[in-house]
């Protein structure tokens, strides 16, 4: 049931959406810092509606501050969970929950470090892995190109958000919580998905 093995669609059921460090006092160092927010909000917004799991990783927060407020409000009941190993793993700060679950979808900063040791991390532990690329930044584009190349390679698959909501979705229009009307449009035949995708959940 490894990383290694056949990767399937992702299966809500069956996976979490890990963010990783998007934290206050870290973000104004990466690309793109405003944009990455947005889109990560977006994603966590669209997991919760479609029932996708998330946990959030902050990298020592006495001395780099919490994730950003938008991002735990999109999802209040999501676990925080502390480290200070750049990889989430090596920390053994990963809730049960998710442990549990086959497959994880990544996202957050810095892609080349924290995203980068997690991933691996995952993969090691036998994870189907998925690396959501517009909701990852570095402070360089090289980094960010150069980690996300390794993860691939490493085994890790690289995924939009609109692959992680579509998979996590599939066709099941009841499953969609009445609170996202862009959401529930996205999935009629009225070719609405850009509607949807223009919401950037952004408080």
């Amino acid at each position: 049931t490894g990383g290694i093995g056949i990767i399937m669609l992702i299966n809500k059921d069956n996976a979490t959406l890990l963010v990783v460090d998007v934290q206050a006092k870290l973000l104004p160092a990466v690309l793109d810092a405003t944009g990455m927010v947005a889109r990560c909000r977006w994603l966590i917004a669209a997991a919760a509606d479609v029932g996708l799991p998330v946990v959030f990783s902050e990298q020592y927060p006495q001395g780099l501050g919490h994730t950003v407020a938008g991002l735990l409000a999109a999802a209040p009941s999501a676990p925080v969970v502390e480290k200070l190993h750049f990889s989430c793993v090596a920390a053994n700060c990963l809730p049960p929950s998710l442990l549990e679950r086959e497959q994880v979808v990544v996202c957050g900063m810095e892609t080349h470090v924290c995203v980068l040791q997690t991933v691996m991390g995952l993969l090691g532990l036998g994870k189907q892995v998925f690396v959501v690329v517009d909701a990852v930044s570095s402070r360089s584009e090289l980094d960010r190109e150069y980690g996300l190349q390794r993860m691939r390679d490493a085994g890790a698959q690289l995924v939009t958000r609109e692959m992680v909501l579509f998979e996590a979705l599939h066709v099941r229009r009841a499953a969609i919580r009445k609170r996202s009307p862009e959401l529930a449009h996205c999935t009629n035949s009225g070719g609405l998905l850009h509607h949807y995708c223009a919401k950037s959940f952004v408080a």
